[in-house]
């Protein structure tokens, strides 16, 4: 028996399409779909009830995803839960894609992956460069970092580790920080990169870089209690935490360059090296999508201050 949770905030223009792509999965496996609707104040409801084979929970009040997700796990039947969100349109393999690492009894969770059909180019930079996080995992026989957009757990180790962290109001944070639980305490973790949801990415720059702040905020509350992660995990390339360092270098730059004979000469020295920092993933960008690789160093450059601010502000706000 499997267990598909998805929640739902206000996403009556896209939770129909979420609904019908679990339903119409091709597997012989009995599975369910709970549909946990975070109180909206929209026709979700009304939506999610156009569909009888739903089984739908109501929050009395918004409490965010993950407790969304954890009242969805409570009431599962499934040994096995899976979960996506109300923006995700599942292929029709997925489910039969997400469970077959369970086929390990040592597997207790499984991360699947994203993909796209929009053409706007915020949405075409975020495809790849989420392609990028997935070419790091793929090197990986295990890994500590699982999205919940398309993840799946054994539901009776889910409940042992008190499910997602509530702590987390919003979504930014909750899901790797359980991932990052139960990979301390020895647990395999496992991604599928065949186990494919469609996603409505940002379409608008700014929304962008607004997510990336607020992911920057999150970190803070997340890496408060795994500071281990803050060098390594499996999901974030090196290479982008490199460039966060720069970016405050070059802010320090700026600060000490009156103070300095050889004026903007630390500035433009960090810049330079930031700039060779973003020569792979411009290669990489390009032979998927040349016009992407050529704008992509400008966009990184505003992700990185975006969750630079994101950071210092997570900072001021734990510190408060």
């Amino acid at each position: 028996m499997i267990s598909v949770i998805v929640p739902a905030f206000n996403s009556e223009k896209t939770i129909g399409k979420t609904i019908s792509s679990v339903l119409e999965q091709k597997t012989a496996k009995e599975f369910e779909l709970i549909i946990v609707d975070d109180k909206s104040t929209d026709n979700t409801v009304k939506k999610i009830k156009e569909f009888k084979k739903v089984i739908l929970v109501e929050q009395k009040k918004n409490s965010g995803p993950a407790v969304a997700r954890n009242s969805g796990a409570e009431k599962a039947k499934g040994e096995i839960i899976l979960f996506t969100d109300a923006d995700c349109v599942a292929e029709k393999n997925w489910l039969e894609e997400m469970i077959k690492p369970f086929e390990n009894p040592e597997v207790i969770g499984v991360q699947g992956a994203y993909k796209t059909k929009q053409n706007s180019l915020t949405a075409r930079f975020v495809q790849i460069e989420i392609e990028d996080r997935y070419d790091l995992m793929k090197k990986k026989e295990f890994i500590d970092f699982i999205g919940s957009y398309s993840a799946g757990y054994r539901k009776k180790t889910f409940l042992e580790f008190n499910g997602f962290n509530e702590n987390f109001p919003a979504a930014s944070g909750e899901d790797p920080e359980l991932s990052f639980r139960m990979e301390k305490k020895g647990l395999k973790l496992v991604f599928n990169s065949n186990a494919v949801v469609y996603h409505l990415h940002p379409e608008d720059f700014m929304k962008y870089l607004k997510i990336k702040f607020w992911r920057g905020y999150w970190r803070i509350l997340m890496y408060k209690t795994h500071k281990d992660k803050i060098i390594k995990d499996s999901y974030t390339p090196q290479i982008l935490k490199f460039q966060i360092i720069l970016m405050y270098a070059m802010l320090i730059g700026l600060i000490i360059n009156p103070f300095i004979s050889i004026k903007l000469l630390p500035f433009f020295g960090f810049i330079i090296i930031f700039s060779i920092t973003l020569i792979p993933f411009t290669v990489k960008a390009l032979q998927k999508d040349f016009f992407i690789g050529l704008i992509s160093p400008v966009i990184i450059y505003f992700r990185t201050t975006a969750f630079c601010m994101g950071l210092v502000w997570g900072l001021i706000k734990v510190k408060k």
